[in-house]
C-alpha cells in the first residue's frame, strides 16, 4: 500500500519551515523510517543532495553552515544512518558550524522495543551536538524544529539533533508552517562597565596582542576588526581556524602569523612576550591554553559572543559578552595601549620569518617535491575568489602555517576534531554555493580514500573543483609524532593506488606529477576543466622535524 504525498503532514511541515528560514540545499540518504521528508522535499523550493555517506552529508551541510551563518541541514535514515552522523555533527560542534541534523525513527509505540534499526538516538547524539530530541508529537514540530536551529545557530554555533518518528513524520501538522520558527535573535555590544575595564587595561598594555580565534573568522565582523586595528595598533595573530584572513594591508596593523598544535612558531615567541591577550571568537579546542597561556598572571580580554569556558590556564581579565562586532567597535572609539616600539618591531620581525620560511620553496626542485615547493605553487594559483578546503594531516599543517588567505573563511579547516576526510565534501558544498569560483581542495593519500566515493555525488550534481593529494603512502601526520614520542613509527604505512585511473572512473580527470616543475602546467590545466581535478603529488615528508622543532615533549599531541 502506498502512501501519497500529504501536504499537511509534519513532515511537508518541516519542509516548509526550512524554506521559511532561507535553506537552499538539504543533504542525505533516504530510507524507510525518513522518507516522508525526501518526498515532501521533492515537491519543494530546496535541492537535495543525495549523497553516499551520511558522514559526508553533515561535513557537506557543516561547510553551508559555517559559511552562510545558517543552518546547513542534513538527513538520514534510523539506525546506522543516524549513527554515521555523529562524527560529521561531532566536528561541527568542535569547529562552530551550525548544522540541523533530522534522523529517521521507528514510530512512537515502538521506540523503546527492540525491533528494527530502534535505538535511542538522542542520547547518543547528545555528547556530538548542542541540542538533541525527539519529536514525539506533531504538537511539538514547530516548536522543537525552531529551538533546534536557535541553538545550532546562536552562541557559539554547533549542530542540533532532531529525531523524527515515521508515524509523526505522517501525521497531520496542527500548527502554522509559516510562523517564524527559528528566528535569529540580534545582540548589542557587552556591557558598559566590561568595556571600560577592558579599556584600562589596554591602556595599561605595554606589549598587547589580538589572538583570533574561530569565531572572528566570520564576514560580517571584518570591517569592525579592521578599524579596531587601525585604530588601536594591537598586532594580532590568529589560530589555524582563525580570522581566515591577512588583514594587513586594511588595517595598517601588524599581523605576526599563526598558532595552533606546536608552541614554535614566530607568533608563539610575540604571544609569549605579551603582556595582555585579547582573545576574539577564540575557543580552547582551537589551541589549549595550557600550552600557550604560560603567564596566568597576565591579562586577558575575552571577546565573544558567550561567556568563555574557565580554565586553569584561562581566567580572562574581563569578559566581553555580546555581539563582537558591535564590541569591537564600542572599543575602536576610545582604545589606546601603552605598546612600544620594540614590541611592534617584533611583530613585524614575526611574520618576516613566516615570509622568508614560504620563499623557501621557490628554490626547492627536488623530487618527490618538498611541502614548501607544493604550498609555493599553491599560493600562486589561490586568487581572493578562490575558496580552500583542507583535510587534516602534515598537509594541513604546512599549509595552515604558510598559505595565506585575504578574506574571512577563505580556507576552511578541522581544527577541532582534526577530522580526516573533510575536504572532498567540503569541496562539493563550496562549488554548489560558488558555482563558478576557482575553489582548491588538499588532502593526504590516506584522509582522501575516507570520503573519495563522494566523487560520483560531485559529477552528479555538476561539481567542479581541484583536488591535491599530497601522497607520502603513510599516515604521515601521526607517523612523525610517533617518531618524536617513542623513536619509531608503528601502524602508518599505506599501499599506493592509481589516481589518474580512480578519478576517470568517477567521471573526473586525473593527472600525476613526476616533477615540480609539471605543478604550474598541471594546475593551470586543471582549473580549466570541466569536471573535479584530481592531482597526484609524491611529497617527502622527511623534514617534517621541522615542524616540531623546539616543541616542549608535554604538549605533543
Amino acid at each position: 500500500m502506498t502512501e501519497p504525498n500529504n501536504p499537511q503532514n509534519c513532515a511537508n511541515a518541516i519542509v516548509r519551515i526550512l524554506e521559511n528560514h532561507g535553506v537552499t540545499h538539504v543533504f542525505g540518504i533516504p530510507g524507510a523510517k525518513i522518507d516522508s521528508l525526501f518526498v515532501a522535499l521533492k515537491h519543494s523550493k530546496i535541492t537535495l543532495v543525495l549523497c553516499r555517506h551520511e558522514q559526508n552529508a553533515a561535513f557537506m551541510a557543516a561547510a553551508f553552515g559555517r559559511l552562510t551563518g545558517k543552518v546547513g541541514v542534513c538527513i538520514a535514515t534510523s539506525g546506522p544512518g543516524v549513527t554515521n552522523l555523529v562524527t560529521g555533527l561531532a566536528t561541527a560542534t568542535s569547529e562552530g558550524d551550525p548544522v540541523l541534523a533530522i534522523g529517521g525513527e521507528v514510530s512512537v509505540a515502538e521506540r523503546l522495543k527492540k525491533t528494527h534499526q530502534s535505538l535511542d538516538t538522542t542520547t547518543l547524539m547528545k555528547p556530538a551536538t548542542k541540542y538533541s530530541a525527539e519529536i514525539v508529537s506533531p504538537l511539538e514540530v514547530g516548536e522543537l524544529l525552531g529551538k533546534a536551529i536557535r541553538e545550532a545557530e546562536s552562541g557559539r554555533p554547533g549542530a542540533s539533533f532532531l529525531s523524527l518518528p515515521k508515524d509523526v513524520g505522517l501525521a497531520e501538522f496542527p500548527g502554522d508552517a509559516d510562523a517564524d520558527w527559528g528566528k535569529a535573535v540580534s545582540y548589542g555590544p557587552a556591557a558598559q562597565s566590561s568595556i571600560d575595564l577592558a579599556l584600562a587595561t589596554l591602556a595599561q598594555s605595554k606589549s598587547p596582542i589580538a589572538l583570533l580565534g574561530m569565531q572572528s573568522s566570520t564576514g560580517a565582523y571584518r570591517d569592525a576588526m579592521v578599524d579596531f586595528f587601525k585604530r588601536s595598533g594591537i598586532p594580532y595573530i590568529a589560530t589555524f581556524q582563525g580570522a581566515g584572513a591577512w588583514l594587513e594591508s586594511a588595517s595598517g596593523s601588524s599581523y605576526a602569523g599563526r598558532v595552533g598544535l606546536f608552541r614554535n612558531q614566530p607568533a608563539d615567541k610575540l604571544l609569549d612576550q605579551a603582556d595582555c591577550v585579547l582573545t576574539i571568537g577564540y575557543d580552547p579546542i582551537e589551541y589549549d591554553p595550557a600550552i600557550w597561556n604560560t603567564d596566568i598572571k597576565r591579562a586577558i580580554i575575552h571577546v565573544d559572543a558567550i561567556a568563555c569556558e574557565q580554565d586553569n590556564a584561562f581566567l580572562p581579565t574581563v569578559e566581553l559578552v555580546g555581539d563582537i562586532a558591535a564590541t569591537l567597535r564600542a572599543l575602536s572609539t576610545r582604545v589606546v595601549t601603552a605598546a612600544g616600539a620594540p614590541f611592534l618591531s617584533a611583530a613585524q620581525a614575526a611574520f618576516g620569518q613566516v615570509q622568508a620560511t614560504i620563499a623557501e620553496g621557490s628554490a626547492m626542485h627536488q623530487f618527490p617535491i618538498q611541502p614548501l615547493r607544493l604550498v609555493h605553487e599553491l599560493q600562486k594559483v589561490i586568487t581572493p575568489q578562490t575558496h580552500v578546503a583542507l583535510d587534516v594531516g602534515s598537509n594541513y599543517i604546512w599549509m595552515n602555517r604558510y598559505c595565506a588567505s585575504d578574506h574571512a573563511r577563505q580556507v576552511l579547516v578541522s581544527n577541532g576534531q582534526q577530522t580526516l576526510g573533510v575536504s572532498i565534501p567540503w569541496a562539493i558544498a563550496l562549488s554548489l554555493l560558488h558555482p563558478g569560483e576557482r575553489i582548491l581542495s588538499s588532502s593526504g593519500d590516506g584522509g582522501f580514500l575516507f570520503t573519495a566515493t563522494e566523487l560520483e555525488t560531485a559529477v552528479r550534481v555538476g561539481a567542479k573543483f581541484v583536488h591535491v593529494i599530497w601522497n607520502s603512502q603513510s599516515y604521515d601526520m601521526v607517523a612523525f609524532q610517533e617518531d618524536a614520542h617513542y623513536g619509531e613509527t608503528a601502524g602508518v604505512q599505506l599501499g599506493d593506488y592509481d589516481v589518474v585511473k580512480f578519478a576517470q572512473a568517477f567521471g573526473c580527470i586525473g593527472y600525476d606529477v613526476k616533477s615540480a616543475e609539471d605543478l604550474p602546467r598541471m594546475l593551470e590545466l586543471a582549473f580549466k576543466a570541466d569536471v573535479p581535478v584530481l592531482i597526484n603529488v609524491p611529497v617527502d615528508y622527511s623534514k617534517n622535524h621541522r615542524l616540531m622543532q623546539d616543541v616542549i615533549q608535554t604538549y605533543l599531541n
